[in-house]
């Protein structure tokens, strides 16, 4: 819009011209500018807005106000300021041991929680876009305690509360090693204070006070270690030894094994046995002269079918000890693993065996017996078999008991001939029933029939064959 200027405002700027002081000037007035629509609803606009997709925003990634775990605000919070929040909370929680006793925390305790899985778990839960779980219940949380950082803790802490346990012992005593039974110790209850702790922490507190419970601590190194243990090393001390096959050519005397050994509990409890070769390395310097021996033949008493009867020389192998470099090390090693027999190196020599087929021979009508061995006759001499009324039956026989000295009877009512009673009868062998060999002292008429069925000699020639012939050697009776 325009305005016009007044006359006196034209006169002013008039000239000294009389044609122009008689026509009226005329001019425009400067435009007031227009004033500027203010644009508020915008500058306010943005930040509001920005505000709602923010709380938009937050609510995927927040935890719902008002939610508590264990006693720990974590509403508003991402998953993990929770779980620092959480894992905060329990670490200052507080515990004091009795009326005036010692304060712990948490930390100090090795007291833990699964703080991460539990802030997942509230986030999973009551995120804070679901508006339905505001101001939920508390979340619960178990609480677990490192019982070794405990109880190195009570124990600076209150001494007083703990009464160590005495370990096992092994120990020899001139015969055996014997064990000492472990005696318990006392401690605290470490699972009591987790429960208290667990309760307390789940109820939101943060300081609690706790009368300990006192608990038995068992020694590592038990008793029944150390007795399986003292048994383990007393059979060890029956075998211990240098061998040459099944033979403990060298056996060692426990008191001298027992100078070798060391035996100790680890950290763990377990004994362990260890040996010094150092001491046993004078007894390896001198196994030649107890390992070394010639070979000497031995002899067995066969049947004919070639079964063993006796074995009168058992004879044995000849030796000689080998190279004994770095034995007396590995007996120790050997020892430490609880294996007492240690096998020498030897060059073995066999011995040989001579086999002896021994046979008893009674010829009746020589009335003579007749020592054979491997079918030749080494020695014969008269004796006196069964009458006619009572004949030694002949036969093929084996001897089958021998009986140093026995009385012999008979008694029938009705024959005479049957009834008799003679004491001591000496170097007596079975072959046939109730006949036998045996000495006779009541007469010298050998070469004649005078038995009632055995085979009668002199007692110094029965006691020949008891001798010689054991159980299994054939007899042959014939006329």
């Amino acid at each position: 819009m325009t305005d016009l200027a007044t006359r006196d405002q034209a006169d002013e700027s008039a000239g000294s011209s009389s044609t122009a002081a008689e026509t009226p000037a005329v001019a425009w007035a400067p435009v007031e500018s227009a004033a500027k629509k203010r644009r508020l609803g915008l500058w306010i606009g943005i930040p509001a807005g920005l505000a709602v997709v923010g709380l938009v925003a937050g609510s995927l990634v927040l935890i719902a106000p008002g939610t508590a775990v264990a006693g720990a605000p974590v509403g508003f919070q991402t998953a993990g300021s929770a779980t620092d929040s959480i894992q905060n909370r329990l670490a200052e929680t507080t515990i004091t041991f009795g009326e005036g006793g010692p304060t712990l925390t948490g930390a100090e305790l090795g007291a833990s929680v699964d703080a991460s899985a539990l802030a997942a778990q509230a986030y999973d839960e009551r995120p804070m876009w679901n508006v339905s779980q505001w101001f939920g219940d508390p979340v619960t949380a178990d609480v677990s305690i490192d019982a070794e950082v405990a109880t190195a803790a009570l124990r600076a802490a209150s001494p007083g509360l703990f009464t160590d346990p005495v370990a096992a012992t092994i120990a020899f005593d001139g015969k055996a090693y014997v064990a000492t039974p472990a005696e318990a110790g006392v401690g605290v209850d470490i699972l009591a204070i987790q429960s208290a702790l667990n309760d307390a922490f789940a109820a939101g507190e943060t300081s609690l006070t706790l009368t300990p419970t006192a608990s038995v601590i068992e020694s590592t190194t038990t008793t029944a270690n150390a007795e399986g243990t003292a048994s383990a090393l007393n059979a060890m001390l029956a075998k211990v030894g240098f061998y040459v096959g099944d033979e403990r050519v060298v056996p060692i005397a426990a008191a001298t094994a027992v100078e070798w050994l060391t035996v100790e509990a680890d950290d763990s409890g377990q004994f362990t046995i260890a040996a010094d070769a150092a001491k046993i390395q004078p007894f390896v310097d001198a196994l030649g002269d107890k390992v070394d021996q010639e070979p000497v033949n031995g002899s067995v008493i066969v049947n004919s079918a070639g079964k063993v009867l006796a074995t009168p020389v058992a004879g044995q192998d000849g030796r000689v000890l080998g190279d004994t470099d770095g034995v007396a090390n590995a007996f120790a090693d050997q020892l430490a693993s609880g294996d007492p027999a240690y096998q020498l190196p030897v060059e073995v020599t066999p011995h040989s065996m001579a086999e002896s087929v021994r046979l008893l021979e009674v010829d009746l009508s020589e009335q003579r017996l007749y020592v054979k061995e491997n079918g030749a006759v080494t020695d014969s001499w008269a004796i006196s078999s069964g009458l006619d009324i009572s004949p030694t039956i002949q036969g093929r026989y084996a001897i089958n008991w021998h009986v140093r000295s026995q009385t012999m009877t008979a008694s029938d009512p009705d024959n005479p001939y049957w009834n008799y009673e003679v004491e001591n009868v000496e170097w007596v062998m079975y072959f046939n029933g109730d006949q036998a060999f045996h000495g006779i002292y009541w007469h010298n008429n050998f070469g004649n029939q005078m038995s009632h069925g055995c085979v009668g000699m002199p007692n110094y020639r029965a006691q020949q064959i008891y001798n010689w012939a054991p159980d299994g050697v054939e007899v042959w009776i014939h006329a």
